[in-house]
């Protein structure tokens, strides 16, 4: 191990677990917010089982807005918020406000559009077989989409571990405010470089391991 990485290593190890608990934070909302909203897109949109304008036209301007804004303005933005809703605007737990909200409207967006790759006709079976709404999502759109869904889902992490590298204006910490104080701000060039390898081999596994089980699960 290099000295610069020796001598850091508590302080790196510290900021690695505020960077996963603000992306498993992410991650845990996406899967429990985000999906159902990209189910109801997917099932309220024009011609599709649960067929409602509004409520379609609703939640499709909702995950737009959100996704266009640029995150540091997003960030900037819900401190009022973020403070009303967990009682301070800086810290590790504050950072989870702002990256649960763009991972809802991110992670939705992805699982709508892995549910529109689902045969039409797989569907119009299950309905005419005479299944229940719930039927139709749980045992027919989720298991035909899995796979889309997974991938979706790794794509997602990887975007809310680069997203997490800014959270150091609210001081939430993680490994790119690391970077940033302890290596670009003190010239510490070769400590820069390591964390940056760091996070490239942490994204690599897990694009690795994310692509592998949508693989798996893809029956198609």
């Amino acid at each position: 191990m290099p000295d610069v990485l020796r001598q850091y290593q508590s302080e790196i190890v510290e900021a690695l677990g505020e960077t996963f608990v603000m992306v498993g934070v992410s991650v845990v909302a996406a899967v429990l917010i985000g999906l159902p909203i990209g189910t109801f897109l997917f099932l309220c949109r024009k011609g599709s089982l649960l067929e409602n304008k509004w409520v379609y036209s609703i939640l499709d301007t909702l995950v737009n807005i959100v996704r266009s804004i640029p995150f540091l303005l997003l960030v900037v933005f819900l401190i009022p918020f973020t403070r009303l809703l967990i009682g301070t605007a800086i810290g590790t737990a504050a950072a989870t406000v702002p990256l649960a909200i763009i991972a809802i409207a991110h992670y939705s967006r992805l699982a709508e559009q892995s549910m529109l790759d689902v045969p039409r006709g797989v569907l119009e079976a299950a309905v005419a077989m005479g299944a229940s709404v719930k039927d139709v999502i749980f045992k027919f759109l989720y298991v035909e989409a899995r796979s889309g869904l997974v991938f979706g889902l790794t794509t997602s992490t990887v975007s809310f571990i680069s997203y997490s590298t800014v959270m150091g204006i609210v001081g939430g910490g993680g490994i790119g405010d690391f970077a940033i104080r302890y290596g670009y701000q003190q010239f510490k060039t070769d400590l820069m470089l390591y964390v940056m390898i760091i996070m490239v081999i942490i994204v690599q596994l897990l694009q690795f391991v994310g692509t592998t089980v949508a693989r798996k699960i893809d029956k198609r």
